[in-house]
């Protein structure tokens, strides 16, 4: 049994459960309702419509930026852990496959899964959106679908990940909301912390260049970065500023010397979060006592 026979089994289980179909629904709202606020609602209350397509591309990676995480944790966090805890895992790896097999394929048909109900809300939501606007970029729209996609993919592999390191469903739970409350909720004091210790307990009148480095290790923050990288005309036209993607604590990367303060450190680091955790949960997941 190969990797790519586990994600399909997997894919498929999850197709036909109300939980994936849920999430696609609630993205679809989400993206229709989005977009309609973003575009019509400055003007009930008087504003004249200063609504432009590279702004609905950054206000809906707002969005994304949050529901993934959080639809990450709903479809991965029992995926290895939970097999482990009913003790159906022996039974899969008791069929001609291996641990990495079984691993890679929980990974891929996990992604699969957010990428589906994702796609789907992105495609309605945009095309709405185009349609109040009257104007579409397509190329800008395949680049952030793609690149959006990605991050899901790599929330999934973190989320299963972690889900590998136990065999309890409530300890994979807490690992998982752990993550999301460290890396996506409180990550934006981290870098002023650090920098309020190593500036002898107190704040620079300047900020150091390196503490655009230490936002960007929140995957979220690394995956607006990257979609400001990609999309640099759209995030000019947004007027989008990668330091805001870090807590706004003032690093403008196009103003900075270093070479790793710039946009393209967000694609750097969310290819970090997508191998690192991935053999870090394999090892976990192929030393363990099932």
């Amino acid at each position: 049994m190969t990797w790519m026979v586990v994600a399909k089994k997997d894919f498929r289980d999850a197709v036909q459960s109300r939980a994936l179909w849920a999430l696609v629904t609630v993205f679809v709202l989400l993206s229709v309702i989005s977009a309609y606020a973003y575009i019509e609602v400055p003007e009930l209350f008087g504003e004249p419509a200063g609504a432009t397509f590279g702004g609905l591309i950054f206000f809906i990676v707002g969005l994304t930026g949050l529901f993934v995480p959080l639809a990450a944790i709903v479809v991965c966090y029992k995926s290895l852990a939970g097999e482990r805890e009913l003790g159906s895992i022996k039974l899969l790896l008791s069929l001609p496959t291996t641990r990495l097999n079984v691993y890679a394929g929980k990974v891929v048909g996990r992604a699969a899964v957010l990428a589906f109900g994702l796609g789907v809300g992105l495609i309605i939501g945009l095309g709405f959106g185009s349609l109040l606007l009257g104007e579409v970029h397509a190329l800008s729209v395949l680049v952030f679908v793609l690149v959006t996609l990605a991050f899901a993919a790599i929330y999934a592999g973190i989320m299963v990940g972690l889900s590998a390191m136990t065999g309890s469903t409530s300890r994979a739970t807490t690992y998982a909301l752990g993550f999301f409350v460290v890396f996506e909720l409180f990550w934006d004091v981290v870098p002023m912390g650090i920098l309020y210790i190593t500036q002898g307990f107190s704040l620079p009148t300047e900020i150091p260049d390196w503490v655009f480095l230490i936002t960007q290790v929140s995957p979220s923050s690394a995956y607006f970065t990257s979609i400001v990288a990609l999309l640099p005309d759209l995030a000019d036209v947004a007027d989008a500023d990668p330091a805001q993607a870090g807590g706004g604590v003032g690093v403008t990367p196009a103003e900075a010397d270093p070479f790793y303060v710039t946009p393209e450190v967000g694609i750097i680091a969310l290819v970090l979060w997508l191998t690192v955790p991935f053999a870090v949960g394999y090892y976990r997941f192929n030393s363990a006592d099932l």
